[in-house]
C-alpha cells in the first residue's frame, strides 16, 4: 500500500519500532521479526480494503463475505457464524441475499469490510475506505469501525488524508510526504508538536497558516509592520528569522484583551462549512485562514480584524524545524 501524501494510522504496536531491513536486499515486509517479503499471498495473515468497494458481482453479499473463508477451506458452520457475525457487526445482516448491484455504495462498502474482518487476520489494511461515500455515511461508519477496531486484536492500518479523521481514530500516526515518513507516534502529540513545517501542512485542515518572522532587540516582528514584546514562551528564542504559524481555529474575529496580536486583511473567500465559517483573507499578501463558529457571511474585499494571542503560535525555524510549540494544545 502506497501513500504519496497523508495519515497511515495504526495500533500502537505497529509503530512503537522500526524493524532494520538493511539487511534485506531491496528492502522487505516483516511481521513480528518474520521476513514475508517472498511468501505467497494466501500464506500471509493479511486482509485489505480498498478506496473504491470491491465485491463479487455474481455472489451474493453472505457467498462474498464467506469467500475468503471458504478458499481457507473453513468447515461450514464456522463459515456461517462468522459470516453471520461479521455481517451484524456492520449492520447488513439483512442484505445477505442480494446482490452487490442492489446496494448503495454504504452498502457494498460494509460488505467489502466484513469480508476483510471475517477473515481474522494478524494485519488489517484499510486505504481510505470511506472516501468515497457522503458525509453522513462516513460519519456513521467511521464511529462504527472505530469501535469494531478497538475489539479486534489485529493490527490496523488506516489511510486518509484527512486530519480529522486521523484525530478522531487515534492510535498511532504516520504522516507521510512523497512516499517519505516525516514523522511518527501517538496521533495527538504528533498533532500538538508537528517536527516541521511540513507536518504541519500535512496534519492541518485547513492546512496551518504562516507568517514570515524576525527576532531581534527583544521584539518580534510579524511581517513588515506588527511588532510585538519578545515575552512568554518566545522569549528563549535567538536573534534571527524564523516562520511563525497558527491553525485557524486560534484565529478569532474578536479581541478577549489576551489576544494581543492583530492582523487586518481583505476577505478573499467566505467558506461556510456546515456550523462553521473559514475566512480566507490576506495579511501583507500573505494568504490565512480564520476558522469561525456559526455560519457568516462576509463580502469578497471586506476588511477584517483577526486577533491571536501569541501563546498559540508554533515557532519554526529558517530550515522548517519546530522550534516552540503553544502554551495551550489546540
Amino acid at each position: 500500500m502506497c501513500c504519496l501524501e497523508g495519515l497511515w494510522l495504526g495500533k500502537p504496536r505497529f509503530c512503537a519500532s522500526w524493524p532494520d531491513l538493511t539487511g534485506l536486499p531491496g528492502g522487505g515486509v516483516l511481521m513480528d521479526g518474520k521476513d514475508v517479503t517472498g511468501m505467497s499471498v494466501r500464506q500471509r495473515s493479511v486482509a485489505m480494503v480498498y478506496q473504491q468497494f470491491i465485491n463479487y458481482p455474481s455472489l451474493s453479499v453472505y457467498k462474498n463475505i464467506a469467500s475468503p473463508l471458504k478458499i481457507a477451506g473453513t468447515a461450514k458452520d464456522e463459515i456461517d457464524r462468522r459470516v453471520q457475525e461479521a455481517a451484524r457487526m456492520l449492520h447488513i445482516e439483512h442484505l445477505l441475499d442480494r446482490l452487490p448491484s442492489e446496494l448503495s455504495g454504504g452498502q457494498q462498502q460494509r460488505c467489502a469490510i466484513a469480508r476483510a474482518l471475517v477473515k481474522r487476520v494478524e494485519l488489517l489494511l484499510l486505504d481510505e475506505p470511506l472516501v468515497n461515500l457522503d458525509y453522513k455515511l462516513r460519519e456513521e461508519l467511521r464511529e462504527e469501525l472505530q469501535q469494531i477496531f478497538e475489539r479486534r486484536e489485529s493490527i490496523v492500518v488506516y489511510t486518509t488524508t484527512e486530519p480529522t479523521e486521523a484525530l478522531m481514530l487515534g492510535g498511532h500516526i504516520i504522516v507521510m510526504h512523497e512516499g517519505r515518513i516525516l514523522q511518527h507516534g501517538p496521533t495527538a502529540e504528533v498533532y500538538l508538536n508537528p517536527a516541521t513545517t511540513k507536518v504541519a501542512e500535512v496534519f492541518s485542515d485547513p492546512p496551518i497558516n504562516f507568517v514570515p518572522a524576525k527576532v531581534e532587540n527583544g521584539t518580534v516582528r510579524l511581517g513588515r509592520e506588527q511588532v510585538i514584546p519578545q515575552q512568554g514562551r518566545l522569549a528563549g528564542l535567538e536573534p534571527g528569522e524564523y516562520r511563525f504559524g497558527v491553525r485557524s481555529n486560534r484565529l478569532f474575529l474578536g479581541d478577549d484583551g489576551v489576544r494581543t496580536v492583530r492582523f487586518d486583511g481583505p476577505v478573499g473567500l467566505s467558506e461556510i462549512n456546515g456550523s462553521e465559517t473559514f475566512i480566507h483573507f490576506t495579511y501583507e499578501d500573505v494568504p490565512l485562514v480564520a476558522q469561525e463558529d456559526g455560519v457568516h457571511q462576509r463580502g469578497v474585499g471586506d476588511t477584517v480584524s483577526v486577533y491571536l494571542d501569541p501563546n498559540d503560535f508554533y515557532v519554526f525555524g529558517a530550515s522548517g524545524e519546530l522550534i516552540v510549540s503553544p502554551a495551550r494544545a489546540d
